[in-house]
């Protein structure tokens, strides 16, 4: 089965073609990152009309690349929903115009689940196993127990990690993405520099929930606070202090869900899975504990459409279709449990 994936929930304009939910045939991501730079952050309208600008350009390079006609699709996979609404839809109209001259069928895809499928798409990986979902927008520790159904165990109470690398990084003027410019700069500094807080969150049922905003706020308004002796507040070093916070408090609730479910793979996607200090640390674990941890490469961590594609087989061999009728939604249900 062939099928043709579009993302377009951010401000990545992508789209994929897929066979039988595994092997890529090509996946070109348009990415708008000089357009929002200046912003330090993503501006909504700029990033839905860059999508219209170059989503039946990208989509033709996609299909050339993986040598197929549209004619020779089997389907069309697009997500959905979670993501900013302009942006959804002009991957969403593209992709109902689609299926509609070509008479394909239609399938919606929600973004986080098509993250945590992305890393099937390079080796296979039984269910039920822990997901790691981390990103700009999400922060979820969950039960994967099949492609289209999760159960979340915990999540972010405020902001999401991503989230916190952008601001911190914006703030200090380290450069954009946030994420991607402190990985870098923590490369040449010292994580102990500076002995930032992490939320206990013992009250209530946050076991495996996580906290970023007392990080942030320590990083950027309390920083002497924290430094360590006579270190240098150079921005190596705070990059590399807040980086080593940030990946700790993820690895604290992670290793809980690992004793209490017994789940002894991991796989992460998103984002902040392509972040260095996360990897290091958690292939230690995995070597230390005899856990089986599963990255996605490096180019299947941001958004692309080839999850979108991989999953969107899955949907469509079981039979699901979307009608013509499919929308947007900025957001998935805020409860324990998230299926398709």
């Amino acid at each position: 089965m062939l099928v043709l994936g579009i993302e377009s929930s951010c401000d990545e304009c992508a789209v994929a073609v897929v066979e039988d939910g595994r092997r890529i045939l090509s996946d070109v991501v348009a990415t708008q990152i000089p357009f929002h730079e200046k912003f330090q952050g993503v501006v909504p309208e700029i990033a839905s009309r860059k999508h219209t600008e170059w989503i039946h350009r990208v989509a033709s390079q996609s299909l050339a690349e993986a040598g197929v006609s549209p004619a020779g699709l089997d389907g069309i996979a697009v997500t959905a929903l979670p993501g900013l609404v302009g942006s959804l839809l002009v991957g969403i109209s593209f992709a109902k115009g689609m299926a509609w001259s070509l008479r394909k069928p239609l399938i919606g895809v929600n973004h986080i689940l098509a993250h945590l499928y992305a890393p099937q798409l390079e080796a296979p990986i039984e269910y039920p196993f822990l997901g790691l979902l981390v990103s700009g927008g999400h922060s979820i520790i969950c039960i994967v127990k099949d492609f289209d159904v999760i159960e979340v165990l915990g999540t972010t109470i405020d902001d999401a990690v991503g989230e916190a690398f952008d601001k911190v990084s914006k703030y200090y003027g380290f450069g954009y993405p946030g994420g991607a410019v402190i990985d870098r700069l923590a490369a040449n500094g010292d994580d102990k520099a500076f002995v930032f807080p992490k939320a206990s969150l013992h009250k209530g049922e946050h076991r495996y929930d996580v906290s970023y905003s007392g990080l942030k706020t320590a990083a950027i308004h309390q920083l002497d606070q924290y430094r360590r002796n006579d270190a240098a507040a150079t921005p190596e070093n705070i990059a590399a202090s807040f980086q080593k916070a940030a990946v700790d408090i993820l690895l604290d609730r992670l290793l809980k869900a690992i004793g209490d479910t017994g789940l002894r793979t991991v796989v992460a996607g998103g984002g902040v899975a392509a972040n260095s200090r996360l990897r290091r640390e958690l292939g230690s674990r995995a070597v230390r504990d005899g856990l089986d941890v599963r990255f996605p490469s490096l180019k299947l961590c941001g958004d692309n459409g080839a999850m979108v594609a991989g999953l969107g087989c899955r949907l469509l061999e079981r039979g699901d279709r979307s009608g013509f009728d499919l929308n947007a939604s900025p957001r998935v249900a805020l409860f324990r449990r998230i299926s398709r």
